[in-house]
């Protein structure tokens, strides 16, 4: 989940042991070896990009994220990638990408409107003609908030080797609207107390995000429901999109 708490240098440690690779990986992955030029907006620790310069991916590669933290992992494990520190404001790119991708559902956290048209601008800006620009949100009729509760318990390893605990619980009696308002749980017995951030994502529908990305002059070329390109239906966990310059 997109989500403040991985501003701590620490937390940001336990990233990728609580995102492991996955189908959505391999998903982007298949569409960075298609591209010359990618930027990742919201990276966290590279893992993407990390992975496709691993496989000798020779075009740029350019990681943008807010968090400090996440990005003192990415420039550890590869230099050899731009890693940005920010968000969409910090640069002004013109025509500069052939793929432009929001993975790990950082779509999400955006939640004015005004910051999603701020990002959607910028990433037409960046992208070539016939750039693409994918993302993942999930699908609100799936109701995934209804799962994170404090009894579904992820566990983790720190980087002094013990165990962390960590649970969501969704605040305010649930959905407020499209958002959700919840809290995740960090706890270790090395912990002088747990460590909980609090935290808003945005569930947007695909007509809605269909006019969001109509505004900024994106036009939606393909749509799926889940990582194996399955049509988009109610009970679809995902709504990928795919997305090109109007």
């Amino acid at each position: 989940m997109a989500d403040h708490a991985f501003a701590d240098l620490s937390l940001a440690a336990l990233y990728e042991s609580l995102n492991p690779w996955g189908p959505g990986d391999d998903f982007y992955l298949g569409l960075l070896r298609e591209a010359g030029a990618v930027l990742d907006i919201g990276c966290g620790t590279g893992q993407l990009l990390r992975r496709a310069r691993a496989e000798g991916h020779r075009g740029r590669l350019m990681g943008l994220d807010p968090a400090a933290a996440m990005l003192v992992q990415a420039r550890r494990a590869r230099p050899d990638v731009e890693w940005v520190l920010g968000d969409v404001r910090v640069r002004r790119w013109q025509e500069e990408f052939d793929l432009v991708v929001m993975t790990g559902h950082a779509f999400q956290a955006l939640v004015p409107d005004e910051e999603i048209r701020v990002c959607l601008r910028a990433v037409r800006a960046a992208l070539r003609d016939g750039g693409r620009f994918v993302f993942e949100t999930r699908n609100p009729d799936a109701r995934a908030w209804e799962r994170w509760t404090p009894d579904r318990v992820h566990r983790a390893t720190a980087a002094d080797g013990t165990p962390v605990r960590i649970w969501h619980e969704v605040r305010d009696g649930g959905p407020h609207g499209d958002r959700v308002h919840f809290t995740e749980t960090y706890a270790g017995p090395r912990w002088p107390a747990p460590r909980v951030s609090h935290s808003v994502l945005r569930f947007l529908d695909a007509g809605t995000l269909e006019g969001f990305l109509g505004e900024a002059g994106l036009t939606v070329a393909e749509q799926y429901g889940d990582w194996e390109r399955g049509p988009l239906g109610p009970a679809s966990p995902e709504i990928i999109t795919v997305a090109r310059k109007a």
